[in-house]
């Protein structure tokens, strides 16, 4: 008889891919919070700088004036503070939620962008002033000039975009809020209380709950 060769089994080959995909998970994850926290912040603070100065023209002499962002527009801050509770929402959600709160969150930013530069040469603010200023309500503002806070509203605004492309692009693979923390509705069971022998009303107790008093815990 002729030798018969063992055919050698092909084993299964540890993958990369999983420790690589996890990697790439929490480096998805951690860009997506810092981007979505850096970027409600700078558009906070931001909007709450002077944008826009000039002067008014009362009793043959000036007054200085500056407009502020939240009295140009109230917009960026507000979807500032719905872009943060969109990123805290990300995790809370699960699938198809967590896709659209992911949604929400760029939008936010891509709002908050567009209202600032939108608004970053507005007079509005600053005639509205000169009239109440002045008393006249033709009134309106001289020697104007705008700064760069709108503009640094703007980059906010696209960090929580950035925020959400991530978590668009990424989210599906992030980790949601730990389970121990939802009610899913399921009884607890009950730990049965401890029998003393030496107490009658104890044995009743734990007959009428179905337990066996002589048996040892």
């Amino acid at each position: 008889m002729g030798r018969v060769s063992a055919v050698p089994v092909p084993q299964p080959r540890t993958s990369a891919a999983a420790p690589a995909a996890a990697s790439g998970s929490r480096r998805s994850l951690a860009a997506a919070l810092l981007l979505g926290a850096a970027g409600a912040t700078v558009v906070l603070l931001a909007a709450g700088r002077v944008w826009a100065e000039g002067t008014a023209s009362v009793g043959g002499g000036t007054v200085a004036l500056d407009a502020r962002g939240g009295d140009v527009t109230g917009v960026p801050t507000a979807l500032a503070v719905v872009g943060l509770a969109a990123l805290v929402a990300v995790f809370a959600a699960r699938r198809a939620g967590r896709l659209l709160v992911s949604a929400l969150l760029a939008l936010s930013g891509a709002g908050a962008s567009a209202a600032a530069l939108l608004d970053a040469s507005d007079t509005a603010a600053l005639d509205e002033k000169a009239a109440r200023t002045t008393g006249d309500a033709a009134a309106t503002v001289g020697a104007l000039t705008h700064t760069a806070w709108p503009y640094v509203t703007a980059a906010g605004g696209l960090l929580i975009l950035l925020a959400g492309v991530l978590a668009l692009r990424y989210g599906k693979r992030w980790p949601t809020m730990s389970g121990r923390y939802e009610r899913d509705g399921t009884p607890r069971p009950r730990r049965a209380a401890a029998v003393d022998p030496d107490r009658p009303e104890d044995l009743w107790k734990a007959l009428d709950r179905g337990e066996d008093p002589t048996r040892e815990g």
